[in-house]
């Protein structure tokens, strides 16, 4: 197969994701999605260079950045869950709400605790 043709896949792939997250400002899973999609064309880079060099260090480039990606999911899901248990909608405009008066976040769990004491 030709290497332009997975370049240019690549860049497509990346440019879908680029473009996904800057156009949508509202909805935090779409820009969880865009940015594993740009993840995703950064990995068949690495893996379209390792095939092309015949290297394996691009294999295990691309090994690290799904960890990466994999981490990233996990944290930006729980924060997702936490401004959902919040506010009640996933709008990334209100997400600014939950700092506190001087720039502490706000945890739900001790809110509750100190309004007993």
């Amino acid at each position: 197969m030709d290497l332009g043709l997975f370049l240019l896949t690549d860049l497509v792939l990346f440019l879908m994701g680029a473009v996904g997250t800057f156009l949508n400002r509202r909805n935090f899973l779409i820009m969880l999605l865009c940015l594993e999609v740009m993840l995703l064309a950064a990995n068949l880079v690495f893996l379209t260079a390792s095939v092309a060099l015949d290297d394996v260090t691009g294999q295990l480039l691309a090994l690290w950045v799904m960890t990466a990606a994999a981490a990233e999911t996990a944290l930006g899901l729980a924060l997702c869950v936490l401004h959902y248990r919040l506010r009640a909608t996933l709008d990334v405009e209100l997400i600014s709400l939950m700092k506190g008066s001087k720039g502490q976040v706000v945890s739900p769990f001790i809110i509750p605790c100190c309004a007993a004491l």
